[in-house]
């Protein structure tokens, strides 16, 4: 898909009007200060003027053609957004074009692709130039990326997601309802549930949604539920560490279709799949947030076995369309991606969804045709055994199962393990009748394309 035409889908799907797609800002790049280069290396001037009036644009196309590195190649992706000229725009694809050995087809998809496979390296300030470069749009972006910023992900696979900083707004400490009054809801609407320290709470995904992060307190815990719809992952955090609170948001930007999100203290990138720092300050300082047990499941399957549960009241403070499957209608109903990932794995659809699992650093991918199959289901990540129960709604619960082997359970709150032991399911842990105990472990869906492109090591279980 052409990144432009992606972006533009963003804006609609949002509600944010396509305008500021079709009208690039008008920026005076070619007025930024000129950083510290590499010999080897253009300096930054020649690329923030390519944004200038076309005749100084073309002179430094021209020079940027005669000087060629692959590395610029990104560059120029990043720019061809900026352009406010079709000709130059043009004259960029066709640098591409030659350089790459590909030919544009109304796609730049082709052209991340083979950035990505080819690795050409970076020039030595591209973190410079996508502060300079993305300031034009939100002045916040620059304290991404300032200072050369240590990363531990390539930053020409970081692209822009079409918003501003929390352009998506998320919910803080949101309205919630007793389940009697929460008359919006039918019984097949999916809903991400949460039971922690006695409380139940479900976060429908007709909601989250449009905001795609939920930052709540239950228990006295400090939460921060991440959904990102491109990837099909609802993925629940402690947001303290170590007693450090760390507050995060949307950060604007994705890694590999999957969503960055930032922290306010230090303007950290953040990993939504790992809830650990990827680029800023916080790299490399042991920090990995906690993940919590959060199930997809219906709401008439929750509602059920949480009478008490607390739901996402609709008055969220905007306006949007909440009716089950509104936002992303198009997206959801089609194998198509909308930002490019480096590689796809063929071995399920692209939008396929998984139970993805990462224990002991290992990551595995069980897909959820197969355990709707097999509602008992066994397996070992890491060094660590565990057991997935499947319900009739398709909700899958994970289980550490370590020393035990499961044979049935009836769907509901009761299972049976191969010693003969009868074991009562709840959504914090396993118990059987002489008090052994084997907890819930943290596990969650996502689509297929999203969990191998942050994880191509994964192994496949389908």
């Amino acid at each position: 898909m052409h990144r432009l035409a992606a972006l533009a889908i963003v804006f609609v799907t949002l509600g944010l009007g396509a305008t500021a797609c079709s009208n690039p800002p008008q920026s005076d790049l070619s007025a930024a200060p000129l950083p510290a280069s590499d010999p080897a290396y253009l300096p930054l001037t020649w690329f923030y003027d390519l944004a200038a009036d076309e005749p100084l644009a073309r002179a430094s196309l021209e020079r940027i053609a005669a000087d060629w590195e692959d590395a610029y190649a990104t560059m120029l992706l990043d720019l061809i957004y900026f352009s406010t000229s079709p000709e130059i725009d043009a004259a960029m694809t066709r640098l591409l074009e030659e350089k790459s050995g590909l030919r544009f087809r109304g796609d730049y998809d082709p052209f991340y692709r083979w950035i990505w496979t080819s690795n050409p390296g970076q020039h030595p300030r591209y973190a410079e130039f996508m502060a300079t470069l993305y300031s034009e749009i939100d002045p916040a972006f620059r304290d991404y990326f300032d200072d050369q910023p240590p990363t531990l992900i390539r930053l020409d696979e970081v692209l822009w997601g079409g918003v501003n900083q929390d352009g998506i707004p998320p919910l803080v400490q949101p309205k919630m309802l007793a389940a009697r009054d929460a008359t919006y809801l039918d019984d097949d609407n999916i809903v991400f549930g949460v039971f922690l320290d006695g409380e139940a709470r479900a976060y429908p995904k007709r909601i989250l949604a449009w905001h795609e992060m939920v930052k709540d307190r239950i228990g006295g815990r400090e939460l921060t539920g991440v959904y990102c719809t491109l990837c099909g992952a609802m993925i629940l955090y402690d947001s303290t560490i170590a007693g450090t609170y760390h507050d995060l948001g949307t950060s604007g930007f994705l890694y590999r279709s999957n969503k960055l999100m930032y922290d306010k203290a230090t303007s950290s990138l953040w990993s939504t799949f790992t809830g650990t720092p990827v680029i800023g300050p916080l790299v490399g300082k042991g920090i990995e947030l906690e993940t919590r047990p959060v199930v997809t499941t219906t709401w008439g399957e929750w509602r059920s076995r949480h009478p008490d549960t607390l739901v996402l009241s609709l008055e969220t403070g905007r306006e949007r369309d909440y009716s089950e499957g509104a936002a992303y209608r198009d997206y959801f109903a089609t194998d198509r991606l909308m930002f490019a990932v480096p590689t796809l794995d063929r071995r399920l659809p692209n939008k396929a969804e998984v139970l993805a699992i990462r224990y002991d650093g290992e990551p595995l991918a069980i897909a959820a045709e197969l355990l709707e199959r097999n509602p008992v289901y066994q397996g070992r990540a890491g060094a660590t055994d565990f057991v997935v129960f499947t319900d009739p709604s398709g909700a899958n619960r994970v289980y550490d199962a370590s020393g035990v082997s499961f044979v049935s359970w009836d769907g509901r709150g009761r299972a049976v393990s191969g010693d003969g032991r009868e074991w009562t399911l709840t959504e914090s842990a396993l118990t059987a009748g002489d008090g052994t105990r084997k907890e819930r472990l943290a596990a969650h869906r996502a689509f297929w394309f999203g969990w191998y492109a942050q994880f191509p090591q994964t192994r496949l279980i389908k």
